[in-house]
């Protein structure tokens, strides 16, 4: 379902993050110690695939957290089970997606999140043989363990997924800026499908406790500075031709459409995922300029909702399938 509104704010053109604020913020937080590896790794994936036309997707997925001491004991946490990001990971693969999926450490991962979070314990899918010498797949569980185990299988041979994980809200932002510079030559044949559920805000390096903050002292009074609006710069700055997806999570669906209307306004990027909590599994709306008006002081903007439909286990199917059109879409224009 297609449908076309007016922006609620006035505000027509883009308003890039200073990029001032942005070098503070990498100068306040040192380079991970992994990032030198995830590099090499992510360009020898790209150096595989150099020769093939395949479409790349960068996906995020998983909470970050913001450490309250240098030696961190405690933490805030935005917590997501990374569901959206491990599931659309494998329609992509499915789609013919090169996927690299950077996502929250010991959150679900593609593939295997068929059993790790299940209601059973793994070891039930599984049985000791007659003899005791080996393993079998409990025969209820074996046709779909076997289709699973394929396609994972498959899309590690064709180094079809590349998987890097991070924690804290710093290593992911440093993980995110290092793959995009990376990627940025592709240009449009990446796109970039922001499901992770970013720390808005965070203690800067000197302000923070060296040891663990003790509870003798009573109460705990917190200030934390807001982290600077990355995809601004990563619309402006470090993929620029990239096709690029955020997600907006309400509660209140009154509120639903307005916000993501002012995040495209804001920061000028594709499209929004917009979900309410209640029904996201369910229901999704694609929110994206219409271009004759974007650059205008009254922009407007379509909708394109998208229902699970009965026969479809997962609502990132269809999502995915309407993306990968779209970036299609984008790639031609691009290239025309």
């Amino acid at each position: 379902m297609h449908n076309a509104s007016t922006a609620s704010t006035t505000e027509a053109a883009t308003v890039p993050e200073t990029t001032s604020s942005v070098d503070s913020y990498f100068a306040d937080h040192p380079t991970p110690p992994f990032l030198d590896n995830y590099k090499d790794r992510i360009q020898d994936l790209l150096d595989f695939h150099a020769s093939s036309p395949r479409p790349i997707v960068l996906i995020t997925s998983g909470g970050t957290t913001v450490p309250l001491e240098t030696q961190t004991v405690r933490f805030i946490d935005n917590f997501s089970a990374g569901t959206r990001g491990a599931t659309s990971a494998e329609h992509f693969i499915a789609q013919g997606y090169v996927v690299i999926f950077l996502h929250r450490r010991f959150s679900l991962l593609p593939y295997s999140r068929h059993y790790s979070h299940s209601t059973h314990c793994f070891l039930d899918f599984m049985r000791p043989s007659e003899d005791g010498k080996n393993i079998q797949v409990v025969d209820e569980y074996r046709p779909e363990m076997l289709q699973v185990l394929t396609r994972y299988r498959e899309a590690q041979s064709k180094r079809r997924l590349l998987l890097l994980d991070f924690v804290t809200v710093s290593e992911y932002l440093h993980c995110l800026r290092a793959s995009a510079l990376l990627l940025a030559p592709l240009g449009p044949r990446v796109m970039y499908y922001l499901a992770a559920a970013v720390s808005d805000f965070f203690i800067p390096t000197k302000e923070m406790a060296q040891h663990k903050i003790q509870s003798g002292d009573g109460s705990l009074s917190l200030t934390m500075t807001q982290v600077p609006k990355f995809l601004s710069i990563l619309v402006h700055s470090w993929a620029t031709s990239s096709y690029i997806v955020s997600f907006k999570l309400e509660t209140d669906p009154k509120m639903l459409l307005p916000k993501a209307q002012q995040a495209l306004a804001r920061y000028g990027h594709q499209v929004v995922v917009a979900n309410l909590l209640h029904t996201r599994k369910e229901r999704v709306v694609l929110i994206s300029p219409v271009a004759s008006t974007e650059y205008t002081s009254n922009p407007q903007y379509s909708s394109h909702t998208i229902d699970l439909a009965p026969g479809t286990e997962e609502i990132e199917e269809p999502l995915v399938e309407e993306l990968v059109h779209r970036h299609e879409d984008w790639q031609s224009t691009s290239s025309s």
